[in-house]
């Protein structure tokens, strides 16, 4: 799949906002423990998409009603769906200068549709393109893993379900994404204000 920059310029992948809030000084710290742990840029990538898939829990799969949408708060908690864990990632790498973009598929359960799924991709030095990966969380049935050789994520879109990657490489969370999670009370609203497409 070719994926689009929806900002030509590479800092806009960088920047801070609202959800991707890197410069919290929770997120700081924990960059810079991943960092002292890391020998390069690719290694404390790795790092970080391990520690937000392994010890950030997704929030369906522990029953944690709490909706966190702020990376901060993701990491203060230690709990969020995907595009809470997404946030945090991108904040990670972001803070160490790796630009990251937050990317989104359309999936089912069953053939119903879904809350649309989060997911990122980063752009380590030397290489000119841009690789996905999805910090959802590993389970029985679900075993995604960082690489840049081929994708490894959690799952792979069904076309005869209507699921699909979209391919656009997002700045900054989607309106409608965000929008949803921040409306929502608990995770159990979340999956009814979070939309089913984009």
């Amino acid at each position: 799949m070719e994926m689009i920059q929806q900002v030509p310029e590479l800092s806009a992948y960088l920047a801070a906002d609202e959800a991707i809030d890197h410069e919290h000084p929770l997120v700081r710290e924990t960059a810079a423990r991943l960092r002292s742990e890391s020998t390069d840029a690719y290694s404390y990538a790795a790092a970080a998409y391990a520690f937000v898939r392994d010890d950030i829990v997704h929030s369906s799969d522990s029953g944690d009603v709490r909706v966190t949408w702020r990376a901060s708060d993701a990491l203060a908690t230690r709990n969020g769906i995907c595009h809470a864990k997404s946030h945090a990632l991108a904040a990670l790498l972001r803070a160490e200068g790796i630009p990251a973009a937050l990317c989104y598929q359309r999936l089912t359960e069953e053939g119903t549709p879904g809350p649309v799924h989060g997911l990122i991709a980063l752009r380590l030095p030397g290489r000119d393109s841009w690789d996905r990966q999805d910090p959802r969380g590993n389970r029985p049935g679900v075993d995604a893993q960082f690489s840049l050789d081929e994708e490894r994520l959690a799952w792979a879109p069904r076309p005869e379900f209507n699921e699909m990657d979209y391919p656009v490489l997002y700045a900054a969370p989607h309106p409608l994404v965000l929008r949803g999670m921040q409306a929502a009370a608990d995770r159990a609203q979340l999956w009814h204000t979070l939309p089913a497409a984009l």
